[in-house]
């Protein structure tokens, strides 16, 4: 294998694919990226086994096709540290990869290209294009929401439900809920649900752009497929069934409390520094127009604020954990923020005020 291409051309898909690469592996290969050049184009591929993701770059001036998998976090180091001034040369002499830049040569340690694994090939039961920022700010809506580790593995991931006229995101670790949800014509005559892993929801995301450019989604039995520009990516998809989310969703509260979103989040963060480090908790004070917020810890310290409210009604006191109501006034996109309570053990339903695309649920905690 030889060929020449530009730093430029390199760079971007490779740091895209080594961020797929887990650092520790129990095989040696898939710590490495896999190089196939063949017809003037150079392809990448990583994985951890859960995801891959390919990234095509043409034009590539290949002088000698070939494939082979060399360390991708050194190679992704080895072009950022280069300059722009010479194009890049990568050539396979033997088992070693060498890469020579104007003055500089490296030589890199390889793996045959035969020990990468494939991700099998799934059967596509449905597809849909949908718009790469829609797509994004669904995922940036809902993400965050998702479990780290939960025994209930799938709570690991996100939901995608795709019914005839909505694609929906749902997330949740069991204390908190999210969901985002995006009207369009599915063609899609029954429901259909996948869970993709937390995994595959950051690097989906991270390929996104903010523009109308559709991304094709292909889902099957087990795997999900997007095809972003020069980019497929594949997850596979965590078997299980999801909580129904709809009987989470609190209804029937008869409080509504409107307030500025900027200036409740920094009213919480404040308060939130003398919080317990542990459990986080605050209590709100609600009345008529009026919100108190306060927080203590084990030493004896206590913080106590408070923000002007549009509220009528009864007052209502309440706690919560303080790091669950930043997360959603940083992922709601207003400037003004709906919360409707009914009582101190019922959870509370937060929605943007001028926004009905996205809810979030918030479990109370007994301080």
């Amino acid at each position: 294998m030889k060929l020449t291409i530009s730093r430029e051309s390199l760079l971007t898909p490779l740091q895209s694919i080594a961020g797929v690469v887990e650092r520790k592996q129990t095989m040696p290969v898939l710590s490495n990226v896999l190089l196939v050049a063949e017809d003037n184009t150079l392809t990448l591929t990583g994985t951890n086994m859960e995801v891959e993701l390919v990234g095509r770059i043409q034009p590539v001036h290949v002088d000698q096709p070939g494939r082979i998998t060399v360390p991708a976090r050194k190679l992704s180091d080895i072009c950022r540290a280069l300059g722009d001034e010479s194009p890049i040369e990568l050539s396979l002499e033997g088992d070693r990869l060498h890469l020579r830049c104007g003055a500089s040569h490296f030589t890199l340690s390889t793996l045959p290209a035969e020990h990468f694994p494939n991700v099998e090939d799934d059967a596509e039961s449905f597809r849909l294009e949908v718009a790469q920022s829609d797509l994004g700010t669904m995922l940036d809506a809902t993400a965050f929401a998702m479990a780290q580790q939960d025994v209930r593995y799938y709570l690991n991931g996100l939901l995608l439900e795709v019914d005839g006229e909505h694609l929906r995101a749902v997330a949740t670790d069991g204390h908190r809920l999210a969901m985002s949800h995006l009207a369009m014509a599915t063609g899609i005559n029954e429901p259909r649900q996948v869970i993709v892993p937390r995994k595959g929801v950051l690097e989906l995301g991270r390929l996104l752009d903010d523009v109308q450019t559709p991304v094709t989604l292909v889902f099957g039995d087990n795997h999900l497929r997007a095809t972003v520009g020069a980019y497929t990516f594949t997850s596979k998809l965590i078997e299980g069934k999801f909580p129904d989310y709809n009987r989470v969703i609190p209804r029937g509260g008869d409080k509504t409390m409107l307030a500025d979103r900027a200036t409740l989040k920094n009213t919480l963060q404040r308060a939130g520094i003398l919080s317990h480090e542990n459990i986080r908790g605050v209590r709100l004070s609600l009345e008529s127009g009026r919100l108190q917020i306060f927080a203590n810890n084990p030493d004896q310290e206590q913080a106590e604020d408070a923000l002007p409210v549009d509220y009528e009604g009864e007052s209502l006191q309440i706690g919560f954990n303080v790091g669950y109501l930043v997360d959603v006034l940083n992922a709601l996109d207003d400037d003004q923020v709906k919360i409707t309570l009914s009582n101190p053990n019922s959870s509370a339903l937060i929605e943007a005020q001028n926004d009905a695309s996205c809810l979030y649920v918030v479990m109370p905690m007994r301080l």
